[in-house]
C-alpha cells in the first residue's frame, strides 16, 4: 500500500514533468549546486525523480530489496515535499493549511518508509564479538 502512490506519481511525473517543474525549480537548482550529478535541468530532473519513484515504488511493492526500495523512496520524498508543499510561502489561509496537510503526509510517509528501511524482517544481527 505504501508503494502504490509513489508508483501513481512517480508515472505522471516522469511522463509530464511540466505539470511540476515551475514549484521543482527552487529546489533543483540547489540540489543541483551541491550535487554534480544531478540534471541542471528542472524537467529532466523531475523525470528522474518520477523514475526512482516508480522503479522503486515497483520493487517495494513486489516485495524486492524493500529496504533499498524505502530508502530510495524516501530520499526521493524529500525534495518532493520540499518543492511541492511549501506551506510557509503561502499568503491564503485556507491554501497554507492545505500544503500543511500535504506537508505532513509526506512527512508521515517518509516515516513509514525510513521503518521499512530499517525492518530486518525479523533477522537479528549477530551480537558484537567480545
Amino acid at each position: 500500500m505504501l508503494a502504490s502512490i509513489f508508483v501513481i506519481q512517480g508515472l505522471a511525473n516522469a511522463r509530464e514533468p511540466g505539470r511540476v517543474a515551475p514549484l521543482a525549480e527552487p529546489v533543483v537548482r540547489q540540489l543541483a549546486d551541491r550535487v554534480p550529478a544531478l540534471p541542471t535541468e528542472t524537467e529532466q530532473a523531475v523525470r528522474v525523480n518520477g523514475a526512482v519513484q516508480v522503479a522503486a515504488g515497483t520493487t517495494l511493492g513486489l516485495g524486492l530489496l524493500p529496504r533499498l526500495s524505502a530508502l530510495a523512496l524516501a530520499a526521493s520524498l524529500i525534495p518532493t515535499t520540499l518543492a511541492g508543499h511549501r506551506f510557509w510561502e503561502y499568503e491564503n489561509p485556507q491554501e497554507r493549511a492545505q500544503q500543511r496537510i500535504h506537508f505532513l503526509k509526506n512527512l508521515t510517509m517518509l516515516g513509514g518508509l525510513l521503518i521499512a528501511a530499517a525492518d530486518s524482517g525479523g533477522r537479528r544481527r549477530p551480537a558484537p564479538k567480545k
